[in-house]
């Protein structure tokens, strides 16, 4: 059965830095679309970084680019998220999420309804 889980949230001053991971099974993260999304307190859940299937491109979030990279390892199946230079807005539930691309190359989105498998979540706290 393929399933994300999500690791690597905390607390955090203003400032720091956490890498989180989302390590796949069931399937191979070269073949997926992977997808990071956040959702703070009250508000709807938003797109911030996704790394494509096959080639590896990556799209951020304009709050987020130049200070979060997403990167993946094949060999572990396992997709980064490593994010420096946090602020308080950056606090939230971080969820990653995946969609296969067994066809043509694409570029990853952040259509929400189009990603099917979604990990349980990691709380990112980011305070004084």
């Amino acid at each position: 059965q393929s399933q994300l889980v999500e690791s690597g949230g905390g607390l955090v001053e203003p400032g720091g830095s956490l890498t989180l991971s989302c390590r796949a099974s069931g399937f191979s993260v070269d073949w997926a679309d992977i997808a990071w999304f956040r959702q703070a307190p009250g508000k709807e859940r938003q797109g911030a970084a996704c790394i494509s299937a096959r080639s590896g491109g990556t799209k951020y979030e304009g709050s987020v680019e130049g200070r979060f990279t997403v990167f993946r390892d094949d060999a572990k199946d396992t997709v980064y998220l490593q994010m420096n230079g946090l602020t308080p807005e950056d606090t939230g539930i971080y969820f990653c999420a995946s969609r296969l691309q067994l066809g043509a190359q694409t570029v990853c989105t952040f259509n929400i309804p189009s990603y099917v498998r979604w990990g349980q979540g990691t709380q990112v706290t980011v305070s004084p």
